[in-house]
């Protein structure tokens, strides 16, 4: 029986978790009879404490993907897979389309989870779903400098909020938590790997 390693970009519980979720709905896909052990790494995400932006977001998790493969036991281990996963928000802006005729022009702001998985060669992205913050909590982040990290504890009036249910666990009252996002991010930016007939099918007909 086979035996790979799967990097991860980060140590955090929430993140590893998500991994491990993520494999028992696809390991079996990925190679039949094939075990992975799950190892996390701290490497820098090249990018700031809160992402402003989906680009942002995926460059983060990009480039801890990355800085996996550069690491002295990437040469000699048997890693199968260099994950990155990172939090970040999307803004957008348009008319109020509850008032659209005044004119005015609404911020909206997401928070995003989003993974890069790469076999060292090929590296494909997923993205979870998004939820929309309260604007007193988009001010502090954005207007104000404040870490997400640092806002939701004080926010949701607690501490550790990150290593546990995570901004997601507050704003959706604990019915979808940071695990979950990145599980859902993982499971996407997986396909390419585990339906690879599929993605080869459409690369050769595109």
């Amino acid at each position: 029986m086979n035996k790979f390693i799967i990097a991860v970009g980060s140590k955090r519980g929430p993140k590893l978790d998500a991994v491990h979720d993520a494999l028992d709905v696809i390991a079996h896909r990925l190679g039949t009879g094939a075990q992975f052990e799950v190892r996390g790494f701290d490497v820098d995400s090249g990018v700031g404490h809160t992402p402003l932006s989906s680009a942002e977001s995926m460059r983060g998790a990009q480039q801890r993907a990355e800085a996996l493969m550069r690491m002295p036991e990437a040469a000699t281990d048997t890693f199968r897979y260099f994950l990155g996963m990172e939090g970040g928000l999307e803004v957008v802006t348009g008319n109020d389309s509850q008032n659209p005729s005044a004119g005015n022009i609404r911020r909206r702001v997401f928070l995003e989870s989003w993974a890069y998985v790469s076999d060292g060669s090929r590296g494909h992205f997923g993205r979870s779903g998004a939820i929309e913050l309260p604007e007193s909590l988009a001010t502090e982040v954005l207007d104000q400098g404040v870490e997400l990290a640092a806002a939701i504890d004080k926010f949701a009036g607690l501490a550790g909020v990150r290593d546990n249910q995570g901004a997601w666990g507050v704003l959706s009252g604990d019915l979808i938590s940071r695990r979950d996002a990145f599980r859902l991010a993982l499971i996407a930016a997986f396909a390419p790997f585990y339906n690879a007939a599929l993605f080869r099918t459409a690369a050769a007909a595109g």
